[in-house]
């Protein structure tokens, strides 16, 4: 199938009831693995790219590996842009082919995040690649990001209504107690926070930072209004724990199809069961 953009998958998500999963893509076997899974459930999937994956493979390998398996699946897919930082960062993803861009302003004060959120959608709506945003700062690392629990901030759901009306984003990323990276502890959600967000904002809301969430928690957050979820250590954790088994077992073993082959099916495992866990198996 052609890559269609975040806000077709994520509209129909809100009116479901379920949540979509953005994945991040970083190698062949991961893209597989991911695409795989989607299509054994007939579920619709994001791909994302962060700063860090384009920068490892190259932002025409990545396009150009996703195009090609998304042509071998039936299932809707997502090429998106994960934590863009700059206006010029999106442009090129936009150019190379990407269906859907993030834009990360939350550095920035209040204004300048609209100003520069606006920027991007400005040239992104007129060509049908849909746009998303955060408001607020998520805590811990995704690749040159890194918020310190003392920095990360929560959104201010009326800010966040203001937000959304003054940019005409598509999606808006939500700080409501996550973090990147693997947890120290459990996360404690804001799920009233989340409800009061979800009152005033009439774009599907997005959960970075859900590796490790409970399930329990995730559940109750997209019955509150997420439609997007990102996974991105769980599967990591899993595709590199399979390599390290086999290296284990196999000390001699030289040959990388002997390792990605198994990583690509642990992390295919981990992605069934955060499809299924956020509801959108057989949604295709």
């Amino acid at each position: 199938m052609a890559l269609v953009p975040i806000s077709l998958l994520l509209a129909e998500a809100r009116k479901g009831g379920y949540a979509i999963g953005a994945f991040n893509a970083n190698n062949m076997e991961i893209i597989q693995g991911i695409l795989a899974a989607a299509e054994e459930l007939q579920s619709p999937v994001i791909l994302q790219a962060s700063q860090g994956a384009i920068r490892y493979a190259g932002l025409d390998y990545i396009t150009a590996m996703v195009k090609c398996a998304s042509e071998q699946v039936s299932v809707p897919v997502a090429l998106h842009l994960d934590h863009g930082t700059s206006f010029e960062q999106a442009m090129q993803c936009i150019r190379a082919g990407f269906s859907s861009v993030m834009y990360d302003g939350s550095r920035y004060e209040f204004e300048e995040n609209i100003a520069r959120t606006l920027a991007v959608v400005e040239v992104a709506k007129p060509v049908g690649v849909s746009v998303e945003a955060e408001l607020g700062k998520i805590g811990g690392t995704e690749d040159d990001i890194s918020i310190s629990a003392a920095e990360a901030m929560m959104t201010v759901p009326e800010e966040a209504q203001e937000f959304v009306r003054r940019t005409g984003i598509d999606a808006l990323a939500v700080a409501i107690g996550t973090a990147h990276g693997p947890y120290k502890g459990e996360p404690r959600l804001d799920f009233a926070r989340l409800e009061k967000i979800r009152s005033l904002v009439d774009v599907p809301l997005v959960l970075h930072g859900a590796s490790g969430v409970p399930e329990e928690a995730i559940k109750k957050a997209i019955s509150l209004g997420i439609c997007k979820i990102n996974i991105d250590t769980d599967l990591r954790q899993a595709f590199t724990a399979a390599i390290k088994q086999v290296l284990a077992d196999k000390p001699e073993e030289i040959d990388p199809r002997k390792l990605l082959g198994p990583a690509r099916e642990a992390l295919k495992g981990i992605a069934k069961q955060k499809i299924q866990l956020f509801g959108s198996a057989g949604r295709a």
